[in-house]
């Protein structure tokens, strides 16, 4: 993959050469790029005032605003490492976060830095390469403290090459950003777009729910990109056949789907709203960027079945190895490796996840591969289809289950928004399962009408056991996912068996 120019000096061109181009636009309001440099060089002033060490980085505490924007920006433009998580976590999570990530100060769009108290007892600092670090993101924390993910700058330059590239992202360009500041869907959305001279259309996280307001924004603004979790889709179109059913969105040449399972019934309906749009499926982590694209052929879409995840993106490799630890060179199940040009080098505050990263299982090449966790399914033409977790592989009445593939049979159902799959110790079984489904409005959906659907397409030990089902969104992790830790069934016995609440 060719190097290009890295994002301070792309940036700073921009700047140059077109200060009165729109940037960013928030709530009907337009940032030109001359504005948002002000704007960067006053947030910037918070780093000269404090004591930083050369190679000290900071943290940035902040909900996506072209403020919040501006003070990520400054810290680019500077040079210096910054720590980005989810402003949602607990604040005891926060804290223990910036301390065990080296932050001494965090800051906050439009007030004062915050002091960040000392971690307890020695620091987790993993020896990971920071030379070239940048932005540090976060992960989820659904398996304890979330793990730090350093991002090399080279690495983030070279995935906005290739993005700006793939998706004709540049000057008279808007690209729609849904995902919160802190998600690595913003390297595509926010940070090629403002390299390349574009104009991001921010959703504000508060409005990222409603239907309506996205439908609103699409039909006014003149969008060329969107890239989202199916959870927008899905809002979008509800919003789209309940309000305006004829109404198409003409300027979007490019959609992309990632994060999740895109429901066949959404991704069936999409050619029809955005008719001048090619459509992509995107496989990527936190941890190596986005690995895999696939296209989807507008004719079939949401005909076919399970989507692929595509080819691998330039310089990208990857490996599925077996349950015997060796590479399959066929057709067979197993968990997928990658290596990137934009992974991280390791976590930089987890020692125990460190086997994560390794080599290629056969020693074919010296490359960092990482271990993804997903298991995936290679068909004898060599197509590879994403199938579930690793970790979410249950036995149930001696059959093993995956329940993220239960999930994905649930999501299927038109009538279902969001799912959530948990497994609970049973002593007959060893597992049960059981599921909290978010339906949509005035769909009617019940518990028979969700167990003939499983059934007509799962084997009876996947059938969930209880499922409980909601008309209030599910919760949500800091990544914008179903936490499935958070789900309750406060009116569900233990030995309950078919239960609805």
């Amino acid at each position: 993959m060719a190097e290009v120019p890295g994002f301070q000096e792309a940036f700073l061109a921009q700047v140059d050469t077109q200060p009165n181009a729109p940037a960013l636009l928030w709530h009907g309001e337009q940032t030109s790029y001359r504005e948002l440099y002000e704007m960067a060089s006053k947030a910037g002033a918070q780093l000269v005032g404090l004591d930083l060490g050369p190679d000290e980085p900071v943290g940035v505490l902040a909900k996506k605003s072209p403020s919040a924007v501006a003070l990520v920006l400054a810290c680019v433009l500077a040079g210096r490492r910054f720590l980005l998580p989810s402003p949602a976590f607990a604040e005891r999570t926060l804290t223990a976060l910036f301390a065990r990530g080296g932050c001494r100060y965090a800051l906050v769009p439009d007030a004062d830095p915050l002091s960040i108290p000392p971690a307890d007892g020695p620091p987790a600092l993993r020896v990971v390469d920071q030379t070239d670090v940048s932005f540090m993101l976060t992960t989820s924390g659904s398996t304890g403290l979330p793990k730090v993910v350093p991002l090399p700058q080279s690495g983030v330059d070279r995935f906005s090459g290739w993005a700006a590239d793939s998706f004709g992202i540049g000057p008279g360009r808007s690209v729609l950003n849904y995902a919160p500041l802190n998600f690595d869907l913003c390297l595509l959305d926010i940070w090629t777009t403002l390299a390349r001279g574009g104009r991001v259309v921010l959703v504000d996280p508060a409005l990222a729910a409603n239907g309506f307001h996205l439908l609103n924004l699409l039909a006014r603004e003149e969008v060329h990109v969107l890239q989202a979790v199916p959870m927008f889709y899905g809002l979008l179109l509800y919003a789209v056949m309940a309000k305006e059913p004829e109404r198409t969105f003409n300027s979007v040449e490019h959609v992309m789907f990632t994060g999740d399972a895109m429901p066949d019934c959404t991704l069936e309906q999409l050619p029809a709203v955005f008719p001048s749009a090619r459509l992509y499926n995107i496989y990527g982590c936190t941890e190596t960027n986005d690995s895999f694209i696939h296209e989807v052929e507008r004719e079939t879409a949401g005909t076919t079945g399970p989507l692929p995840i595509g080819t691998p993106l330039p310089g990208v490799s990857s490996a599925i190895v077996g349950a015997d630890g060796e590479a399959l060179t066929g057709s067979g199940l197993g968990e997928l490796y990658v290596s990137t040009p934009f992974q991280t080098g390791g976590y930089l505050n987890r020692a125990d996840q460190d086997h994560r990263f390794t080599g290629h299982p056969n020693g074919w090449d010296e490359r960092r591969y990482f271990r993804t966790g997903d298991l995936v399914r290679r068909d004898e033409s060599g197509q590879v289809f994403l199938v579930g977790r690793s970790d979410f592989q249950v036995k149930v009445r001696g059959v093993a289950i995956n329940t993220a593939e239960v999930e994905r049979v649930l999501i299927e159902h038109q009538d279902v928004l969001e799912v959530a799959v948990v497994t609970r110790h049973d002593d007959l079984t060893g597992s049960e399962l059981l599921c909290a489904v978010r339906r949509a409005p005035d769909s009617g959906l019940n518990n028979l009408g969700l167990r003939k659907h499983c059934a007509r397409r799962l084997p009876r030990a996947a059938i969930p056991t209880v499922i409980r089902i909601v008309d209030e969104p599910l919760p949500k992790t800091s990544t914008g996912k179903v936490d499935r830790n958070a789900i309750s069934f406060p009116d569900v016995s233990p030995n309950a068996r078919g239960r609805v609440s």
